[in-house]
């Protein structure tokens, strides 16, 4: 799968991170343009630090280069959101061509982390650049209908992959070329 114009992937993890045997992961090891935003904190997620920490990244890409898409999953969803309703200055959101927003947890969840504090309530405005949001109707972390609501009140398209539990590298989707295709079609 090619992009017609390279853009700057920048992949968005969840709570403690991805590890090899994610898609994120693995999609980073393959396309010299991918590149993971680091969490100050992995296991202590607290949303001003982890937007802060997104909003430099985004500010480091030029502004005259390629766009920006993001491969984001889990808690890298609601921090997107709140960066982009919230943090976020035009000039920055104007970089940004999509996000593919996948698994996208529910902070009023049983699941969710304990651990992680400021990410609730989740923003429900529109965001400013086209979406797609990607879930699973065995999600462990958010429900079919949350995440329906939140494509909803992101203006996004929703897509369902079945039984897939937390679309992690327990999924078993290895390079996940549906998921890449998905993220092709937003630059």
């Amino acid at each position: 799968m090619a992009f017609q114009k390279e853009p700057n992937v920048l992949v968005l993890p969840g709570y403690l991170d991805s590890g090899p045997g994610h898609w994120q992961t693995r999609w980073e090891a393959t396309h010299a343009s991918f590149s993971r935003v680091r969490m100050p904190d992995w296991a202590h997620p607290v949303r001003e630090d982890w937007c802060r920490t997104l909003d430099a990244a985004v500010a480091a890409v030029p502004a005259d280069g390629a766009p920006v898409v993001f491969a984001a999953h889990s808690l890298g969803c609601l921090t997107l959101a709140w960066w982009a309703s919230s943090y976020a200055t035009p000039s920055q959101r104007d970089k940004v061509a999509g996000a593919l927003l996948v698994a996208v947890p529910d902070p009023a969840g049983r699941a969710f982390p304990a651990t992680a504090s400021g990410f609730a309530p989740v923003p429900h405005k529109r965001l400013p650049f086209p979406t797609i949001v990607v879930s699973s109707t065995d999600d462990p972390y958010g429900s079919v209908s949350f995440s329906q609501a939140c494509a909803a009140a992101w203006g996004g398209r929703w897509i369902s992959i079945g039984a897939r539990g937390h679309i992690n590298a327990d999924s078993g989707l290895a390079d996940w070329q549906d998921g890449l295709g998905w993220l092709t079609s937003l630059a």
